[in-house]
This record gives structure tokens, sequence and C-alpha cells, in this order.
């Protein structure tokens, strides 16, 4: 099975950055794509951002194009998702998630495998 740990939430003013990571224990056709997903009290999962680790190929929900990005490190079997520009609207406990495949954000879906969660907190 595949083990995903995130790191690099914590709390920020309105335009901050943050840098969340997933390390990953394996790479396989099980874990292939990585992505991830947000979920705000009140509201449903949505997802952010997908990576396909065989291509880098990368997708984004439009609700955070332009100001977020998701990249991996191979060697390290961790992704990354850089987000700048925070806004308050962005608050919300983020999870790395793992499968053969994941759907084009914002679409929801029931993972393989998923992180515990970090919470992001953007003030404003």
């Amino acid at each position: 099975q595949v083990q995903l740990v995130e790191s690099g939430g914590g709390s920020v003013q309105t335009g901050g950055s943050l840098r969340l990571s997933c390390a990953a224990s394996a790479y396989s056709y099980d874990s292939d794509y990585m992505g991830w997903f947000r979920q705000a009290p009140g509201k449903e999962r949505e997802g952010v951002a997908r990576i396909i680790r065989g291509t880098d190929s990368t997708r984004y929900a439009d609700s955070v194009k332009g100001r977020f990005a998701i990249s991996q490190d191979k060697a390290k079997n961790t992704v990354y998702l850089q987000m700048n520009s925070l806004k308050p609207e962005d608050t919300a406990m983020y999870y790395c998630a793992a499968d053969s495949f994941l759907p084009p954000p914002p679409s929801t879906w029931t993972a393989g495998y998923w992180g515990q969660g970090t919470q992001v907190t953007v003030s404003s």
C-alpha cells in the first residue's frame, strides 16, 4: 500500500504563500496520479490540483489557476503544492491523494490513498 504524509500547512495573511508537501512511500501504477483536494467547513471536498507523475501533466481548478502550482520530485517520491496570492476562500483542510486515476479538478474523487490532511488558514 501507498502511504502519504503531508506537511507545510499553516496560517498566513491574504496575499501570502505556503508550500505543501506530500511524501509518498512508493511510486507505482496505484499512485501514478496524485493530487490535492480541499474541504472547507460546510462545503464538499473539491479537487485543487492534479499531476500525472509519469508525464508531469498538471491540471488545476479554475479557482486557483495562476496562483497555485503542483510539481514533483520523482527521486523523493514527493509532490508539492506551491500556493501564492492566498485568499481567505482558500482556507480549508488540504488532503493529498493518490490513485491509478484522478479526475481533473475541481471534481471530487474517492481516491485509493489519502494523507491525514494539513490545515491552511488565510486571514483577511
